[in-house]
């Protein structure tokens, strides 16, 4: 019997293949029996145009069989078969697929598709095999034929016996290799977690002989192994189902089924497009958020299939990053696959489906803020740093998107309030959309740079995440009103400005001396606008507040950023009147209050003292 050659680039392409192209060789099951789902296909699309052929659903199927002792594992099914002709053009020249020629000729056009069109995919098996056998008798011959093949040495195709139409792959699975266990590809339970991940939703039934175990006859703690066969696969996905025929619990259980979390998901969504393009989706946004979700662990992405069959288990680009906690799957009849089918090309129906989920689930993210406020709030305290992190990225590309889902505490609301609801309650008054930053609410509405805009009845938006401040400088404003920090110079309040320049102008040579004093630490000393109660505060002039510089110094890469602070004294203060009496009489005095009142204004803002034993002795020397 003559070996026949492959071609000098399907040698190659073979060799490449079983080295490397696939990340895990447990998809040569999955490529074998999309193949054999093929072949029953090919028949039930004869069976559209051919008046003597009968399609009867019950006769069509594939079966896995494992043999442990003959190290065998055989794929056979029911399907249209394979000529000597066929098996040696599909089979003998790598990339040259059938299953592409035939839906070519026969313009197949309906939602009952082809799943094989590269022809790649059977020589997966060459990973786990040492030996390729493919048994196959045509549709409407007499005639079997078996093709067999070592590897990228060749081939051979010889006639031989087959009693039914159909095709029945045989592999001889290798031995053992040091870093490599191949007997787990004939383990039964191995099997059928390979089925149910890559081929659960395949339209024909795939069958098992597995072994069970049940009690013996007239015993009552004796067992005995029997074996049955079972189909593996459901063969019907719930996103391929009618939205009517579906309850929230047949959702949630296809959640707990997938194992996309341990939780209960706050929304589902479910997608079905048939128009340009073609696709089903279903999408979850979970309640809580996963352990590893901001850490390098965690990967996002849908789990995506072509025509039932799983493609990718993480498919990034069908999630912006600021949607990266979305859990679920699409299934699409559309997309172009590249050689392996386990890697996708960035085509324009992948682009297309990506912008449609998008913007679906920022939609969803809409209805459940307007209609669920209770379930938006949970949401939100799981992603909602998500989104901000989102607004902030890319330079601020996504802020339009993501602003309207944006939420922050209220001083006067004391609850969570979107920016929307903010601008509505606004005085007309009002210039600017106030914030102030801290590490809670409780330390916040302590902060004595809240009194001015408080006391004028202004609401103020509390950041309390170390994202916050950083997402709103990119925001820049909203709806045309401009953010303002309860820390920043210039608050937009007209605040007896006369009197303050006034004394600003009088006790100038006093501010010039605290600044002296205190060596660089602070950019000016002046007369607060702001304080009320409070004897002294901190400010920052110009981009970078206090917040921000103590956020970004707290980073790995400490830049050593600082903000330029400006020390605020209440002139209506009784502190005021004895810092001009130390001015006047006592410099050492001074010196002492000037280093007191900034390392309390320190300590308001939650920045750390820079000598606190210089600071403990300074307080003794007031306390004598």
């Amino acid at each position: 019997m003559e070996k026949r050659q492959f071609q000098a680039e399907s040698k190659r392409l073979l060799e490449m293949m079983i080295n490397s192209i696939y990340s895990q060789k447990e998809v040569f099951l999955r490529e074998l029996i999309s193949n054999a789902s093929d072949a029953i296909d090919k028949i039930y699309y004869k069976a559209l145009t051919d008046e003597e052929l009968t399609f009867n659903q019950d006769d069509y199927y594939i079966k896995v069989v494992a043999n442990k002792e003959e190290r065998t594992l055989k794929i056979i099914d029911t399907g249209i078969g394979m000529t000597k002709e066929e098996l040696e053009n599909n089979l003998g020249v790598i990339a040259k697929s059938g299953s592409l020629a035939f839906k070519t000729e026969n313009e197949i056009k309906d939602g009952h598709d082809i799943i094989g069109q590269f022809g790649v995919g059977f020589y997966a098996a060459f990973m786990v095999a040492d030996v390729v056998t493919v048994i196959s008798r045509a549709l409407g011959s007499d005639e079997a034929y078996k093709w067999q093949s070592e590897g990228a040495d060749g081939y051979t195709i010889e006639p031989t016996e087959k009693d039914e139409v159909g095709t029945e792959i045989i592999l001889k699975i290798k031995e053992n290799g040091e870093e490599e266990s191949y007997e787990e590809y004939l383990d039964e339970y191995r099997l059928q977690t390979i089925i149910k991940k890559y081929s659960d939703f395949i339209r024909y039934p795939i069958k098992m002989e597995l072994t069970k175990s049940r009690k013996k006859e007239d015993s009552e703690d004796e067992y005995e192994n029997y074996v049955e066969e079972e189909t593996i696969n459901s063969m019907v996905p719930i996103w391929r189902k009618n939205k009517k025929e579906l309850t929230t619990e047949d959702y949630v259980n296809f959640y707990n089924e997938k194992r996309y979390g341990f939780d209960k998901p706050l929304k589902h969504i479910h997608i079905s497009v048939d128009g340009t393009i073609r696709y089903n989706a279903i999408l979850y946004i979970p309640e809580n958020i996963p352990f590893d979700y901001y850490s390098k662990e965690y990967e996002k992405g849908l789990e995506l299939y072509s025509n039932g069959v799983l493609i990718m288990n993480k498919c990034s680009d069908l999630l912006s990053d600021y949607f990266s906690f979305v859990k679920g799957l699409v299934d699409s009849e559309d997309l172009s696959l590249n050689i392996s089918r386990e890697m996708l090309q960035h085509d324009r129906q992948l682009k297309l489906i990506a912008k449609n989920i998008n913007k679906k689930i920022k939609s969803e993210l809409q209805a459940l803020l307007k209609n669920e406020r209770d379930k938006y709030e949970v949401f939100y305290k799981s992603f909602g740093r998500q989104l901000k992190f989102g607004v902030y990225s890319d330079f601020g590309a996504n802020k339009e998107t993501l602003q309207d889902l944006l939420m922050f505490y209220s001083s006067k609301e004391k609850k969570m309030v979107t920016l929307e609801e903010y601008i509505s309650r606004m005085p007309e008054e009002q210039k600017y959309i106030y914030y102030a930053t801290g590490e809670s609410v409780e330390r916040i509405e302590k902060l004595p740079q809240t009194e001015l805009v408080a006391d004028k009845g202004f609401e103020i938006l509390y950041f309390t995440e170390d994202i916050d401040e950083f997402a709103i400088k990119m925001l820049m404003n909203y709806q045309e009103k401009e953010f303002k920090s309860v820390s920043s110079g210039d608050l937009g309040i007209d605040e007896n400005d006369a009197d303050t320049e006034s004394k600003d102008e009088e006790n100038t040579e006093l501010f010039n001396e605290m600044k002296d004093i205190l060596a660089g630490k602070v950019k000016d000393v002046r007369i607060s606008k702001r304080l009320k109660s409070h004897p002294v505060c901190l400010t920052a002039d110009g981009e970078v507040t206090i917040e921000m510089e103590k956020i970004l110094n707290a980073m790995p890469d400490n830049q050593n950023v600082k903000a330029d602070k400006i020390l605020e004294i209440n002139s209506n203060h009784e502190v005021f009147e004895a810092l001009k009496n130390a001015f006047a009489n006592d410099k050492d005095k001074l010196s002492l209050y000037t280093n007191l009142l900034y390392n309390q204004a320190l300590l308001i803002e939650g920045l750390p003292i820079q000598d606190p034993v210089e600071f403990t002795n300074d307080i003794c020397k007031i306390m004598n």
